[in-house]
């Protein structure tokens, strides 16, 4: 599996806990963020992450800003991208679940890093349910 992640100024350190959580568990990842918290503008990596998920360069992407809004709606802007704020695993497994999200947001100010990790771990490792769910993630994108 490859993963994408990119962030703002408000997530080097979230960033850096999820790359060694998930390069631990054998994933590779492609670095699309900051690693200072110099400001910066959070359009330039969610237009990255999403572009390689879009792209299918990678399986899934994660984004990371301060209210984890931005970052989402930028994501949100391409074609086939479904990305997903949240704010705990469980929001994350239903992510997947139901929405086959492929990209999830962070909100690095609303949530503390061991909370990030199990988010990511729920939406690495949980898999859309397809039936019922399949005919509504189909009528997400704009045509």
């Amino acid at each position: 599996m490859k993963i994408a992640i990119g962030n703002d100024h408000a997530g080097p350190q979230y960033k850096t806990a999820i790359v060694e959580y998930l390069t631990s568990k054998g994933i590779e990842v492609i670095n699309f963020g900051t690693d200072t918290s110099d400001s910066v503008d959070y359009p330039d990596f969610g237009h990255k992450v999403a572009t390689a998920v879009a792209n299918k360069e990678v399986n899934l992407g994660i984004v990371i800003c301060g209210s984890g809004n931005g970052i989402a709606m930028t994501a949100n802007k391409h074609q086939d991208i479904r990305c997903a704020l949240c704010w705990n695993k469980e929001i994350a497994e239903l992510a997947r679940q139901h929405n086959d999200a492929n990209v999830l947001s962070i909100p690095a100010r609303f949530t503390a890093i061991p909370q990030a990790i199990e988010m990511v771990e729920a939406f690495v490792n949980t898999p859309f349910e397809g039936g019922r769910h399949a005919n509504r993630v189909e009528k997400i994108a704009c045509q």
